[in-house]
């Protein structure tokens, strides 16, 4: 049984929605890098900018190899790689935001196996409200929502899951330098990927006719992703219980939907916002629950 906190202070809190927004508002910036980049060599260059050049200036971390390289394998050909190839066609932006969410249940259900962490009836609760807004999104699919896009992002959020029990098993560490030190094993299975689905032509193409705003997406992508992004996300878990921090990515869909309409015209169609309200209830349950039981017991003390 896990002794660590299992609700967030106020100021991590802020903290984790803070990475929540830059990573909901990232998914309209792999739609806009998608554009011109093959979805494998983007992916590629997401791992690259994120290893090079900081790995020269971050003591690797204190941990195993195989650590290192299980992490890097999970988040770049696992995460990235099924998510990039699944919105490339296959899925919108806004609602792939929502589907790879299906992390946290994925990870609390982990969790609760590999290390006995403690699940209470209130999150149990939360999480089968969430559920139901994944499964408006299933009774959806339609030409821009492909099962196939459904099955590749699921996929995806399974190997993120796996990826916060393997970053929890370091702890203690400078997540900084962990993120930048496993992308040494992100980058060469995603360009070996690359050269053999997508072939070298497809690549020089792109890299040749990449314009400055998939640049940016690029760099988007590797220093406020994945260096802020996941940094952080691995702080936030060596210091929590998953069942404190896994839920606040819940909250991607809201900026990724909102940012989707903003930027690209997504359609905000009455079933979108069901899914999203449904998360977002499992969400607060999650969150609010033993604010609201601590309250309502010191209210009965006094």
């Amino acid at each position: 049984m896990s002794a660590l906190p299992d609700t967030l202070s106020f100021r991590h809190a802020l903290l984790a929605i803070a990475v929540m927004a830059v990573w909901g508002i990232n998914f309209v910036v792999i739609r806009v890098g998608l554009n011109e980049l093959p979805p494998l060599l983007f992916a590629t260059l997401r791992f690259a900018f994120a290893l090079f050049p900081a790995v020269l200036f971050l003591r690797r971390p204190a941990v195993p190899w195989s650590n290192l390289a299980a992490y890097g394998l999970l988040i770049g050909g696992g995460l990235f790689g099924l998510l990039y190839i699944g919105m490339n066609g296959h899925i919108t932006p806004g609602l792939a935001s929502l589907v790879v969410q299906a992390q946290v249940f994925f990870t609390i259900a982990l969790a609760a196996y590999l290390n006995a962490e403690r699940v209470r009836p209130f999150h149990i609760v939360a999480l089968i409200v969430a559920v139901g807004g994944l499964a408006v999104i299933a009774m959806h699919t339609d030409g821009s929502t492909t099962a196939l896009g459904l099955a590749l992002v699921l996929a995806g959020a399974f190997c993120w899951a796996v990826s916060n029990v393997v970053a929890r098993s370091a702890p203690n560490v400078d997540m900084l330098a962990y993120v930048v030190w496993a992308s040494l094993f992100s980058v060469p299975p995603l360009l070996a990927a690359s050269l053999a689905f997508e072939g070298w032509p497809a690549i020089r193409d792109g890299l040749i006719h990449a314009s400055a705003s998939t640049w940016c997406a690029v760099f988007y992508q590797s220093a406020g992703n994945t260096l802020f992004g996941y940094a952080v996300w691995g702080w936030l878990l060596a210091r929590y219980s998953v069942v404190a921090v896994a839920p606040m990515s819940l909250l991607v869909p809201v900026f990724g939907i909102g940012a989707s309409v903003v930027w690209l015209g997504e359609p905000l169609q009455n079933w979108k916002l069901e899914a999203i309200g449904l998360v977002m209830a499992g969400l607060c349950i999650n969150f609010m629950w033993p604010k609201l039981t601590a309250w309502t017991a010191a209210t009965r003390a006094a």
